[in-house]
């Protein structure tokens, strides 16, 4: 089993999920959708990714999931030693994720 680095892990990156069947390939990040248990609450998955080997298939087929989800590493996409825009894109993603957090942290505080 290959060691599962810290995310976000590259494009073209496929994983096995806990719990899962079938392996996914991861294809964007920073996805927004309701929790399934509270429609009124949107949730920000770490990544989105499609069935693999088959792809995308429709739009409802999309699997949203977070880091901690990922069980097993099957190959690591693009890496990003090997491609600067891939760095600055990441640095930017965890800047914006970090200050969402505080927000809602800080929403979190306020409600009280």
């Amino acid at each position: 089993m290959k060691k599962i680095p810290e995310k976000f892990l590259p494009i073209g990156t496929v994983v096995m999920l806990k719990g899962g069947t079938k392996r996914v390939m991861i294809t964007g990040f920073c996805a927004f959708a309701n929790e399934e248990k509270k429609n009124t609450e949107r949730k920000i998955w770490d990544y989105s990714g499609c069935l693999y080997p088959e792809g995308f298939i429709s739009s409802d087929q999309v699997c949203l999931f977070d880091h901690k989800q990922i069980e097993e590493l099957y190959h690591l996409g693009l890496c990003e030693d090997e491609d600067s825009e891939e760095k600055q894109f990441k640095k930017t993603l965890n800047k914006i994720i970090e200050e969402t957090n505080n927000f809602q942290e800080t929403k979190i505080k306020n409600k009280k």
